[in-house]
C-alpha cells in the first residue's frame, strides 16, 4: 500500500548508492546474496534476544533489498537476478517471524504460525498471480521495472519492514502485532483472488 508512496522518495538516494556499487564494480546478484545474509543474520540475533542488532541488520538487509534493483537496472536485468530476489525475499520474511517463535515459544509461536501462514498464502497468490498475467501478456510498472508482474494490496514490502521493526521495539506484543498484520495480509490475499477471478476467468 505504502510502497507506491515512498518509492518517489527513496529512488534518488537508492540510485546515488547503486552508482557507487556499479564504480565499485559490484554486481546485483551480490547485493541481493548479501541482503539474504544479513536478513538471516538479523533473524539469528533476534532469536538468541539481541533484538536491537537484529533491527539494524533488518534495516540493512532492506537497503540491500532496495539497492540490488536499481544496481541492475544500472548494468544488467537478468530473469536470474529476479528470481533470486524474489525467492531470497520469501526466506527472509519467513525468518523473522521464525525467530520470535524461537526466542519466546510460549508467547509468540502460535501468532508467529498465523502470521507464517499467511505469508505462505499470500505468497502463493502473488507469484500465481504472476505467472498468469506473464501468460496473458499483461504487464504493470506500478513499482518500478520489475522481472516479473507485481500485483498491489494492503500489505507489501513497506508494512512488512515496519511490522518486523515493530517486533524489534515492541518485543511484549509481538502476538497483537503479528495477528494484526496477518489479518492485512489475508486481506490482500483474498483481494488479489478476487482480482483473478475478474481477469483470468
Amino acid at each position: 500500500m505504502l510502497d507506491g508512496v515512498l518509492k518517489k522518495r527513496i529512488d534518488p538516494p537508492i540510485a546515488f548508492l547503486a552508482a557507487m556499487l556499479c564504480r565499485q564494480g559490484i554486481g546485483a546478484d551480490a547485493v541481493t546474496a548479501a541482503g539474504l545474509v544479513l536478513g538471516l543474520a538479523a533473524a539469528f540475533a533476534i532469536a538468541f534476544g539481541q533484538l536491537w542488532l537484529g533491527l539494524v541488520l533488518i534495516l540493512l538487509s532492506r537497503l540491500a533489498d532496495g539497492l540490488d534493483g536499481a544496481v541492475a537496472r544500472l548494468t544488467r536485468l537478468t530473469d536470474r537476478g529476479g528470481y533470486l530476489d524474489i525467492v531470497f525475499d520469501y526466506i527472509f520474511y519467513g525468518a523473522i517471524p521464525l525467530a520470535f517463535a524461537i526466542l519466546d515459544p510460549a508467547a509468540n509461536a502460535l501468532a508467529a504460525a498465523v502470521l507464517l501462514t499467511s505469508f505462505y498464502a499470500n505468497g502463493a497468490s502473488f507469484l500465481a498471480f504472476a505467472v498468469m498475467a506473464e501468460k496473458r501478456g499483461l504487464s504493470t510498472r506500478q513499482r518500478g521495472e520489475k522481472s516479473l508482474y507485481f500485483s498491489t494490496g494492503l500489505a507489501e514490502a513497506t508494512e512488512t519492514i515496519a511490522t518486523f521493526v515493530l517486533f524489534c521495539l515492541l518485543p511484549a506484543h509481538f502476538a497483537v502485532i503479528a495477528y494484526v498484520f496477518a489479518a492485512m495480509t489475508a486481506w490482500t490475499c483474498v483481494s488479489r483472488i478476487r482480482l483473478s477471478l475478474q481477469l483470468f476467468g
